[in-house]
């Protein structure tokens, strides 16, 4: 099975790229989808970041806000809330790996926000960056109205230049020019790496 790993940066339009390999029926780990199943009531994160963080936990679950508002601009908080949810984010993605051999799957996909920022290309045979122009990120995310301008410079300062991603990418997706011209793009990727996983057996 090929594993692809698909990034980008906020407001790139990642999400929707990902969904469009869903509808094609292609297994996605969707890592923002693991994080929050771990944040709310009953799950695994909740007790050791209440320990580590007094304040976050709300009606039994994490408050995402409060968390990013401690960590934001504490690189030392930033190590200890990763050095706890990576682990448990690891252990999802893992059970999604083997449901997916289990399955029979050509290609699977890992959808993964910081994915050059952990080291996770390192476990992808290949990789997909989804990019759009500065002005149309910025455009979307303070569209959306959850984050002030200085946060979102704050969390494109952490990670990797989108410049950087694509060069350092196997495939280029980009959602500049409308939903269909990046489908396009995407059945033309499971295409080619569906075959070639064929020609491998």
């Amino acid at each position: 099975m090929i594993i692809l790993g698909l990034t980008g940066s906020i407001g790139m339009g990642k999400s929707a790229t990902a969904a469009m390999f869903a509808e094609a029926g292609i297994p996605v780990y969707d890592a923002d989808a693991a994080v929050h199943s771990i944040y709310q009531k009953g799950g695994l994160a909740v007790e050791p970041l209440g320990e580590r963080f007094p304040g976050v936990v709300v009606d039994g679950a994490i408050n995402r806000q409060r968390l990013r508002d401690i960590v934001m601009e504490d690189p030392e908080a930033m190590k200890a809330l990763e050095a706890i949810v990576h682990p448990l984010v690891g252990e999802t993605q893992a059970r999604f790996r083997r449901d997916a051999v289990h399955s029979g799957a050509a290609l699977a996909v890992l959808d993964i926000p910081l994915l050059f920022e952990t080291g996770g290309d390192q476990r992808c045979d290949y990789v997909a960056v989804v990019t759009a122009p500065p002005e149309v990120q910025r455009a979307r995310v303070m569209a959306r109205n959850e984050m002030s301008e200085s946060d979102f410079e704050k969390i494109v300062g952490k990670q990797v230049p989108d410049a950087e991603k694509r060069a350092r990418a196997d495939f280029v997706i980009s959602t500049a020019f409308g939903f269909e011209f990046t489908r396009t793009h995407v059945h033309a990727i499971i295409e080619l790496l569906t075959r070639m996983e064929h020609d491998e057996r």
